[in-house]
């Protein structure tokens, strides 16, 4: 399966999916933190690079769009639509399978609401961030590893200049469950 995971300057998604096999890149307008197939550019000039992508795992900035940020709503509505068509147009990409990941906010009234909300915990992490999935030909995440220990690590993250990217990093439980869920799409359309 040809999987382009966007918005992801980590590769955590991208590596639990090469992890199985599957031809899997990342891509972000940032570098890579670590290596592995990595297009350091924006989507919208990656999308092209391979013919035909099965499975797109998007990851679009939630500055403008989660419900942490919305006090600023309202000095930021140009910048929130942009955010909004940009979501819109990642959902309408003619992929086969979709997966949008998002924060709590306001794309569940601007788009609609979405398929599933997961948590952490549910995946092996002691700790809170509801992370909302909004799903085209997939099926929801099943829970892997349910945990004790609520800790909202995320929302206590220290002020600084790294503060966004640590609380946007993907978590590899739920990055492992994403690959061995929908790595099955695959064999039950071969079957």
């Amino acid at each position: 399966m040809r999987v382009l995971v966007a918005c992801e300057f980590s590769g955590i998604v991208r590596d639990a999916f090469r992890k199985f096999g599957h031809a899997a890149w990342s891509c972000d307008v940032l570098p890579a933190e670590r290596g592995g197939p990595h297009f350091h550019a924006s989507i919208q000039q990656t999308i092209e690079t391979v013919a035909q992508w099965d499975l797109l795992i998007a990851h679009p900035p939630c500055t403008c769009l989660a419900v942490s940020g919305a006090r600023w709503w309202h000095d930021r509505k140009p910048e929130q639509e942009r955010a909004i068509e940009f979501v819109r147009w990642l959902l309408a990409l003619p992929i086969p399978y979709i997966a949008l990941e998002n924060p709590i906010g306001i794309l569940s009234s601007a788009i609609r609401k979405p398929d599933q909300i997961v948590q952490p915990w549910q995946f092996g992490h002691g700790e809170t961030k509801a992370t909302c999935l909004w799903l085209k030909n997939l099926p929801k995440l099943q829970p892997t590893d349910v945990v004790e220990g609520r800790e909202a690590r995320v929302h206590r993250e220290s002020p600084g200049p790294d503060r966004w990217k640590n609380r946007s990093r993907s978590l590899p439980g739920i990055a492992a469950a994403m690959s061995e869920q929908w790595c099955r799409l695959e064999l039950e359309s071969a079957a």
